[in-house]
């Protein structure tokens, strides 16, 4: 075992206990935060397994730019960000079996897709940014361009939600 191994079987296990905590904290603020050591985490992961470029987009992109978008959304909605007794609902049980199955289902449906699945690591450019980039914006220049204009629309939305109508409240004088 090298150290490369080590590195990675640690930044997994903190990736996936602050997975765990994302999901069970009842603060919506913790949660986000949590959700940035899980991003971290595993942009930690890519660099172990010498895939800067991956690295680099889950660091710019996930924590850079989804995480920023969950805390103004929680800051535009004026959510409560303590805990809530609506929220400690007798419905934990259901909810963890739920999780359970779909859990199930997904790690079934990517071993067999996946099973005779192999990479040539002598052959291949790991990590190489170059290979990547040529990829995304040769062929997936659409769905790039389609999901930037989805995440303004949700902000823009947001936003537009939560605004105070002015001509409604000066209306009613």
């Amino acid at each position: 075992m090298t150290l490369a191994d080590v590195v990675f079987g640690l930044l997994g296990v903190v990736c996936l206990g602050s997975a765990v905590l994302v999901v069970t904290t009842r603060n919506v603020i913790h949660a986000a935060l949590w959700l940035v050591v899980c991003f971290g985490a595993l942009a930690g992961c890519y660099l172990v397994l010498t895939a800067e470029f991956v690295a680099w987009v889950q660091v710019l992109i996930y924590i850079g730019a989804i995480v920023v978008l969950m805390l103004f959304g929680a800051m535009l909605t004026r959510a409560p960000i303590g805990r809530q007794q609506e929220l400690d609902s007798g419905n934990r049980p259901v909810a963890a079996l739920a999780g359970a199955a779909t859990g199930g289902v997904l790690f079934v449906l990517v071993v067999a897709a996946f099973k005779g699945a192999y990479v040539d690591v002598h052959n291949a450019a790991v990590g190489d940014g170059k290979v990547i980039g040529t990829a995304v914006f040769r062929f997936f220049v659409l769905p790039f361009e389609l999901a930037s204009v989805l995440l303004l629309a949700a902000l823009v939305g947001a936003v537009v939600l939560t605004r105070r109508d002015s001509n409604r409240i000066d209306a009613g004088r």
